[in-house]
């Protein structure tokens, strides 16, 4: 791949992360025993509130936190490994086949693991 193109597919990456990780942030921190790794968080409430109530909608907050937490974390564990990649010179190749993978395919998602056939697989 040469390198506008390179350029090009790390910008983008670049933004995405930024955009994931800000999402990321309204709902959960970094977690400070994991690096790289993040928590769902519940934001503190200054309401008039039963305590049980309270609880409650803590509780809830953080349920629908973590419902969200977990596949933006994943594409933010994709994103930075195709960064990775790019540092390592292996951005752009199937990681099944060691072939390229398609421009329109990268395109579409940047992060992109493999070729167009064997994410039909399956195989990411």
């Amino acid at each position: 791949m040469d390198e506008k193109k390179l350029s090009h597919f790390k910008k983008k990456l670049e933004e995405e992360l930024r955009t994931v990780e800000s999402d990321l942030a309204d709902v959960g921190r970094k977690n400070p025993d994991a690096p790289g790794e993040w928590e769902a968080q519940v934001k503190d409430t200054d309401t008039a509130s039963t305590e049980a109530d309270e609880k409650a909608d803590k509780f809830e907050e953080y349920e629908s936190n973590s419902a969200i937490l977990e596949p933006v974390a994943a594409r933010a564990k994709e994103i930075q490994h195709a960064l990775e990649k790019i540092a390592s010179g292996t951005y752009g190749l199937c990681e099944v086949s060691g072939e390229r993978i398609e421009e329109a395919r990268l395109e579409a998602n940047p992060a992109a693991r493999t070729c167009e056939k064997h994410m039909r697989q399956g195989k990411s």
